[in-house]
């Protein structure tokens, strides 16, 4: 018996690097497994339905149960298509796992209108998309007297809670999903479904290109940066025993899981009067004294 018997997960991006491990993760402790990749490049590029496929045949061959789809999460109506494709196969949808993610890596006085679309249209519009028609059916089930038990599982990054130099659209990007994270949690609950998000470190395409001397293969010893790694924690966000849990967001590497700790407020001058200009400096220098340090920027020294 696995800690996701019965239940049914859509994974985007789910042909390669993290998005595969999720799904043989799922399927090892017993879900039914939605594998949906469009099979583009890192760039956004192309289309190839073959690495979803192997996906599905190593999962199938491993005694699991899988399906692959290759609608775009992007697009509204094919969204749609996703969570139908999910019903006809499996009868019902638990989980919405939205890992699928491009980048352009770009120093902002370089960046492209166009780079800045494409990277917001994948991460952000992709989910949205997906989950909106995911939360529709649930909504629906839950009226319907019958407890979804669901939960949507978003895809931040360490560059969405601290910034990266040279990806200011991928970063802006994940930003906004961890801040979709915490409206979904607060809205939704009353439907049954919780919201957690993921700020996972893994070597994938993504970050073998911008990391490439973190996520080099380890010769010996525990391979901290195998994805694997990170599936365990998702596959249990995804399971009925994270009931409880909402609201969060997951720092993933290796062997740590690590809880992130939220914008708070911090220290404040409050004089019961307004301010004259020439004297914000001075009150700004002393809030400043007293801040926790916070944490650098990726790629500054």
């Amino acid at each position: 018996m696995g800690i996701c018997d019965n239940r049914t997960v859509i994974i985007t991006g789910a042909a390669g690097g993290l998005g595969r491990a999720y799904a043989l993760g799922f399927a090892a402790e017993g879900a039914n497994v939605v594998v949906n990749d469009i099979g583009t490049s890192l760039g956004g590029e192309g289309r190839d339905t073959s690495a979803a496929d192997a996906v599905v045949a190593e999962i199938i061959a491993g005694g699991g149960k899988a399906v692959a789809n290759y609608e775009d999460i992007t697009d509204w109506d094919a969204a749609g298509r996703i969570v139908e494709a999910t019903l006809a196969a499996f009868g019902d949808v638990h989980v919405v796992v939205n890992n699928a993610g491009i980048v352009r890596d770009r120093m902002f006085v370089s960046a492209t209108l166009d780079e800045w679309d494409a990277t917001m249209r994948v991460h952000l519009r992709g989910h949205f998309c997906l989950t909106r028609h995911a939360v529709t059916y649930w909504r629906a089930k839950q009226k319907q007297g019958r407890d979804p038990d669901a939960r949507i599982i978003n895809t931040s990054s360490g560059a969405g809670l601290q910034g990266s130099i040279a990806q200011a659209a991928y970063a802006t990007a994940k930003g906004g999903i961890a801040a979709l994270t915490l409206v979904q949690a607060a809205e939704l609950g009353r439907y049954g479904i919780t919201a957690n998000a993921l700020a996972p470190s893994a070597r994938t395409r993504m970050t073998e290109q911008a990391f490439a001397e973190k996520m080099a293969t380890q010769g010996a010893g525990f391979d901290a940066m195998d994805p694997a790694n990170v599936a365990p924690t998702v596959v249990w966000l995804g399971s009925a025993d994270s009931a409880a849990v909402t609201g969060c967001v997951f720092e993933l590497e290796g062997g740590k899981i690590m809880l992130e700790d939220g914008w708070r407020e911090g220290p404040f001058i409050d004089q019961q009067a307004r301010w004259k200009p020439a004297d914000v400096g001075g009150a700004v220098a002393r809030l400043m004294a007293q801040r926790i340090a916070p944490r650098k920027v990726w790629g500054t020294a």
